[in-house]
C-alpha cells in the first residue's frame, strides 16, 4: 500500500463558523481572518494505491463550481486534482474509486468537470463513486441550515452516471480500509481509517478539520449537532490516542498530519508532520 497527499488548492470560509462557541481572540491567532472575517482552509485529499486499487478519498471543490460559489468561498492556489494527481504518476483515468465522506460541496464537486458544453460530467470516469445513502437522501432534501452546502443539480450528474454505490448496498471491498460513521457535523458523514503496516492513519474530515480542532469546544457551528459532535470527537480521540494514529486534516492549511498526547488538560496534538514523514 501506498499513499500519497493530493493537494486540490484552498478556499475561504468564516473563521466564526469554523471555530463556533470559541471567542475570535483566541481562534484568531492560530488561523488569522481577513477583514471580512474569512480565513484560508486547505482542500486536501488522499489518495490510496493498495493492489489493484487507486481510491480518492473526496476531491475537494474543483474547478466546476458554480460562479456565486467562488465568489462566495474565494478558492485559489495552484494546486489542482490533476497537477497533485499527475505529480505522483497518475491520471484521472487511473484512479478506480472516488471515496465521498459527505456531499458538502467542497469535499465532492471536485469528482465534475465541464463536459465542453457548459455541463457536468465525470472528472474520473472509470471509477466507482461511493456515498452514503443516508448522507445523499440528506442531500437531496437538506434541511435549511445545510441547504447551501449542496449543489443538487451537480449531485445529479454524479447518479446519472450510473457510477455511483453506496456503502450501506455494496462492500468496499479494501481489507486495509475501515469506515466510520459519524452524526454532529452532517448525516452519516464517513471517516476512514488506514492500515498500512503497523500505522494506522484516520482521515478525519470534517469531525477534525484542522489540528487546531483537536481541543474538545473546538467545533464548527456548520454542524448540524454539535453536541453529538463533541460526543463523537471525544471517542474519537480516545480511541485514536490508544492505538497511537496519525490523523490527516483536510482542511489545515499548514499541517497535513499529527500524532496524538495526553496532557493535563487532555489530548492534544503532539508531533506535526507531512504524510511523506510516514510513508
Amino acid at each position: 500500500m501506498k499513499l500519497y497527499t493530493i493537494d486540490t488548492g484552498f478556499f475561504k470560509l468564516d473563521g466564526g463558523a469554523m471555530f463556533g462557541v470559541v471567542p475570535k481572540t483566541m481562534w484568531q491567532k492560530l488561523n488569522p481572518a481577513d477583514e471580512n472575517n474569512m480565513c484560508t482552509w486547505a482542500m486536501r485529499c488522499l489518495l490510496i494505491e493498495d493492489n489493484n486499487r487507486l481510491m480518492l478519498i473526496d476531491t475537494g471543490m474543483g474547478d466546476f463550481i458554480d460562479d456565486t460559489y467562488k465568489k462566495r468561498y474565494q478558492p485559489f492556489g495552484d494546486d489542482t486534482l490533476e497537477t497533485s494527481l499527475n505529480k505522483h504518476g497518475f491520471s484521472p483515468d487511473d484512479i478506480t474509486d472516488v471515496f465521498l465522506t459527505h456531499l458538502h460541496f467542497d469535499h465532492c464537486i471536485g469528482a465534475l468537470k465541464d463536459d465542453g458544453n457548459g455541463k457536468p460530467t465525470l472528472r474520473f470516469p472509470n471509477a466507482t463513486h461511493w456515498s452514503s445513502f443516508a448522507q445523499w437522501k440528506s442531500a437531496m432534501q437538506p434541511n435549511a441550515r445545510e441547504k447551501a452546502s449542496y449543489v443538487h443539480n451537480y449531485l445529479m450528474a454524479i447518479q446519472e452516471s450510473g457510477k455511483l454505490k453506496f456503502i450501506e448496498n455494496d462492500d468496499l471491498g479494501m481489507r486495509n480500509v475501515e469506515i466510520e460513521y459519524v452524526y454532529g457535523h452532517t448525516e452519516s458523514m464517513m471517516l476512514c481509517h488506514i492500515y498500512k503496516d503497523k500505522q494506522i492513519i484516520s482521515y478525519c474530515a470534517d469531525l477534525i478539520p484542522s489540528h487546531h480542532h483537536i481541543k474538545l469546544p473546538y467545533i464548527m457551528a456548520y454542524d448540524i449537532r454539535p453536541m453529538e459532535s463533541l460526543q463523537e470527537k471525544t471517542i474519537f480521540l480516545e480511541k485514536a490516542y490508544e492505538n497511537k494514529h496519525i490523523l490527516f486534516f483536510e482542511h489545515d492549511k499548514e499541517v497535513e498530519c499529527c500524532t496524538l498526547k495526553r496532557t493535563e488538560k487532555g489530548i492534544e496534538f503532539d508531533k506535526l508532520m507531512k504524510l511523506e514523514e510516514l510513508v
